[in-house]
C-alpha cells in the first residue's frame, strides 16, 4: 500500500512538472518571439556620413606636412541616411595645438570660410568641389576643421568635425 501511494504521488508530481514545464517553454517562446517581431518592425535609425578625402578624391594619404602658403588640397562627403531631408552646412576653420577638439561639441578654430547651404534627400550623397586652405605661419600640430551643421528652420545646430593636422614648415 505505502508504495502504491508513493507511485501515485510521484505520478501526480510528473504530471505537474510536466505542465509547468510546458506552461514555461510557450512562455519563452512568445517572449522571444515578441522580441523578434519588434525588432523586425522597428525601423534602423537613420544616420549622417561626414567625411574628408585626399585631392584625388580618396579617403587615403592625407598630406601630413605642407609649406607656409601651400594650398592643401581636400574635399569633403556627406551621406544622408535619416529616413529625411537633411539641410547642411560646412564650416571649414583652422587651429593649432590649442583648438578644442573634444566632443561632442564644435572647436573654437578661426573660421576661414563656409561651404553654401545643402539639402540632401534621404539616400543622397554630397561631394564638395575642391577645397583649399593654407598656413601663414610655421609650426606643428597645424588643423584643418570641417564642422558639420544642421540647418532648421530655426536654428543651426552642430553636428559633427573632422579633421587633418599638419606640420607647416619654411
Amino acid at each position: 500500500m505505502i508504495s502504491n501511494t508513493n507511485s501515485d504521488d510521484l505520478t501526480g508530481s510528473k504530471k505537474k512538472f510536466q505542465i509547468l514545464l510546458m506552461i514555461c517553454l510557450i512562455a519563452g517562446i512568445l517572449v522571444v518571439s515578441g522580441f523578434i517581431i519588434y525588432h523586425a518592425l522597428t525601423p534602423e535609425p537613420g544616420y549622417i556620413t561626414f567625411g574628408i578625402l585626399n585631392e584625388d578624391k580618396k579617403a587615403e594619404n592625407y598630406p601630413t606636412n605642407a609649406s607656409i602658403n601651400e594650398n592643401i588640397s581636400f574635399y569633403l562627403t556627406v551621406g544622408n541616411y535619416l529616413n529625411r531631408e537633411f539641410s547642411f552646412r560646412i564650416e571649414i576653420k583652422k587651429g593649432n595645438y590649442y583648438t578644442i577638439l573634444t566632443p561632442p561639441t564644435h572647436s573654437n578654430g578661426t573660421l576661414s570660410f563656409i561651404v553654401g547651404d545643402f539639402t540632401l534627400k534621404n539616400k543622397a550623397d554630397w561631394i564638395s568641389e575642391q577645397l583649399n586652405v593654407s598656413f601663414s605661419e610655421v609650426g606643428e600640430n597645424q588643423i584643418i576643421i570641417a564642422e558639420l551643421w544642421e540647418i532648421k528652420p530655426s536654428t543651426t545646430d552642430f553636428y559633427d568635425k573632422l579633421w587633418l593636422r599638419l606640420n607647416i614648415t619654411t
